[in-house]
């Protein structure tokens, strides 16, 4: 069952524990956020710097942070759970050129494609033999598109760094250098090739070609939006002497932008490490903020790659800068402490989210008015901490107070979100009429407002299929899973895959329960499908395949079930997640596959690394601890180990008796096996 949906997100379940005795425990399959989760969602920390456009060539910080926020997002569709709430409500600078560049500069983008086949590249005139720039009609049709609103001028106007008052002007002044980087382009000879660069110096440049680069990926072509990035990065390098330049940052943040746009995270890491070596922060809060900015941005990169631990690291490194400059109580400071206590919900580091998400809550109820959007924010994530702690009391209490004050504010839709959540605490807490209602109420308003065959109506039929098999009505449950699929196997135009992917992952949970292994088996195997083996959802495919390998077990594909523990093993030790509990888990289940191939040597080497991980995770007295334990101790009889094992034995036996009591059906299975070794010992 998925956890308190935070935003129409997707949130990560606790995986369960394995019983050492039972080798058809299932194991929950954790899920992803946001990794889609991670990028393009910075929009919370939106920094409203106001400085005038028209003077220093240096762009301000808003420019720097909302320009690859809006990149980001346009590509992305904006992380779930994130929201942005500007500190004074109003739109940026660049958030109003963009949202007019995505509309009103589409047909002089259509010419500029058109002028491409042909030879000419980004708007750039071609010269006559004589040298003298010829006016084309691309320069004609945008400068009528960008006649469309008064806004769309003030914000061209300020991207160029001399404080050009006409957008026109600035094109026509590097139609020239355009027109000659488009002829030497084609040649291929080195000396043509350094010839080339002459024109970078151009200060004009590098704000045309960026400007572009934006059109670009507002158009949806990001390969070629990151050919002119990376030729404004180079403009601005050769523009700012050795010097530190907040445009040359910019340029470095949309790179990565464009390379995590395109899945290629890993050459977006580089680039951005390269930022956060230009701001110098003693030269003023521009930089400092500037670097702050990277550090999130790395931080969002690092996590789509699935390195928790780095992207974690670079979050609190990035709250450090931000508290420094703009003080601890600053309301940007609380979305800041909200967005990292996401991303330790995500990682399963519940205390250190509720810490950070209480700051984010006192910062907001001390500076903004009662109820206001940011302090509704921060108690939907903290009902999702508590629920998750198994403080549902807790969390109720949260999710009803942001529930009010949705309603104050008018937003139907997010209040049938959150009473999706309330339903979830209901159904914890074994209230299963008040479930009903509330999952039946945010049913009714869904259908509503997204249309009967929306992905979020799909996800209520989830839920109460889970409700109603828990309490038994089989029938029920089953016909509601069936209403859920209908609509994953025909999403509506706009759906994204992994939502569809989530959603036969829960799907597959409930067809487990009901022992229908194969059909769960099948979805799984859809779900897989969906993800393809994208870089920035590691963590999630590797949870599908460990699902499936313990699916794979229960059904006696031992073979199966073993390559599908070892590609699950084998990401999440990529994806540095060798630490966490979840891991130990699919060590032990794969060591039990190991045992039915009779790869006895091997099974022993993965029980002793889940021995280690889950020890440090859970403690020596966990039930999953001691189960490893006692896969060990029949590893090490079986290997002839006879001492060894009976040492580990005898150290769950009285475990167990201390934990469950001497009665315990566990305890008396343990007991027979000590009692069998000691007698072959004592042979």
């Amino acid at each position: 069952m998925p956890g308190i949906a935070m935003d129409e997100g997707i949130t990560e379940e606790v995986p369960n524990g394995v019983n050492s005795s039972q080798n058809n425990e299932n194991m929950s399959v954790p899920k992803s956020t946001a990794a889609s989760t991670m990028v393009g969602s910075m929009q919370s920390q939106a920094l409203e710097m106001h400085v005038d456009g028209s003077g220093a060539g240096e762009p301000s910080i808003e420019q720097l942070y909302n320009n690859v926020c809006e990149m980001e997002s346009s590509s992305e569709g904006g992380s779930p759970s994130r929201e942005s709430f500007g500190s004074d409500g109003e739109e940026s600078r660049i958030d109003s050129e963009l949202r007019h560049l995505v509309a009103g500069e589409m047909e002089a983008m259509k010419v500029i494609e058109e002028e491409e086949g042909s030879g000419s590249v980004a708007n750039a005139a071609p010269a006559p033999e004589n040298g003298t720039p010829v006016k084309t009609q691309s320069t004609t049709s945008s400068k009528k598109s960008m006649k469309a609103s008064k806004s769309q001028l003030e914000s061209d106007a300020s991207v160029g760094p001399n404080g050009k008052a006409s957008p026109e002007e600035g094109e026509s002044e590097v139609s020239k250098p355009g027109s000659r980087v488009g002829r030497r382009r084609k040649s291929k000879t080195n000396s043509q090739n350094g010839t080339e660069d002459a024109g970078l110096d151009n200060p004009d440049l590098g704000p045309f070609l960026l400007k572009h680069a934006r059109d670009l990926i507002a158009s949806e072509n990001p390969r070629r939006a990151l050919k002119y990035a990376l030729r404004a990065t180079k403009s601005f390098e050769k523009c700012a002497g050795g010097k530190p330049s907040l445009n040359l940052v910019m340029s470095l943040h949309v790179v990565a932008a464009i390379y995590c746009n395109l899945g290629r995270y890993q050459e977006a890491v580089p680039v951005l490490q390269r930022s956060l070596e230009i701001p110098v922060i003693e030269e003023g809060q521009e930089h400092a903020l500037a670097k702050f900015s990277g550090c999130m941005q790395l931080g969002d990169t690092y996590g789509m790659l699935g390195q928790t631990a780095l992207s974690l690291q670079w979050y609190a490194a990035g709250l450090d800068i931000q508290k420094q400059t703009l003080g601890e109580q600053d309301p940007r400071v609380g979305e800041t402490c909200r967005y990292l206590a996401e991303a330790h919900v995500q990682a399963l580091q519940l205390d250190e989210a509720q810490r950070l998400c209480q700051m984010a809550l006192d910062i907001h109820r001390e500076t903004g008015e009662p109820a206001s959007l940011e302090e509704t924010a921060d108690r939907r994530l903290m009902g999702l901490i508590c629920d998750t702690k198994g403080d549902h009391e807790a969390a109720l209490e949260h999710l009803v107070m942001a529930s009010m004050a949705m309603v104050a504010n008018g937003q139907e839709t997010e209040v049938a979100s959150v009473d999706c959540s309330i339903g979830d605490i209901y159904l914890s807490l074994g209230r299963y009429d008040e479930a009903v209602f509330s999952y039946q109420k945010a049913l009714t308003v869904f259908k509503t407002s997204k249309g009967e065959n929306h992905a979020t109506v799909a996800s209520v039929f989830v839920r109460l299929a889970d409700l109603y098999n828990k309490t038994g009505k089989l029938r029920e449950s089953k016909s509601y899973c069936e209403n859920a699929l209908k609509i994953y196997q025909k999403p509506i135009p706009g759906t994204s895959l992994e939502e569809i992917a989530t959603g036969l992952t829960d799907v597959s949970a409930i067809y487990e329960t009901m022992n229908e292994h194969e059909q769960a088996l099948k979805l799984l195997q859809k779900a897989l499908k969906m993800y393809n083996n994208s870089a920035g959802q590691q963590s999630t495919i590797a949870g599908i395949e460990a699902q499936m390998g313990v699916l794979h077990y229960i059904l006696g594909n031992y073979g199966e079930s073993y390559d599908s523990f070892k590609s699950a093993v084998t990401k999440l030790r990529t994806c540095g997640e060798k630490k966490s509990a979840f891991f130990g888990i699919a060590l032990n289940q794969m060591g039990l596959a190991c045992v039915q191939r009779y790869s006895i040597n091997e099974a022993a080497e993965l029980f002793e690394e889940a021995r280690t991980v889950l020890e440090q995770e859970y403690g020596p007295y966990h039930p999953d601890t001691l189960g490893v334990y006692s896969n060990l101790a029949g590893t090490y009889d079986a290997m002839g180990r006879l001492d060894e094992a009976i040492e580990i034995l005898e150290y769950v036996v009285g475990m167990r008796e201390e934990k469950l009591g001497t009665a315990n059906p566990d305890v008396d299975d343990e007991k027979r096996r000590l009692a069998e070794l000691l007698k072959r010992r004592a042979e």
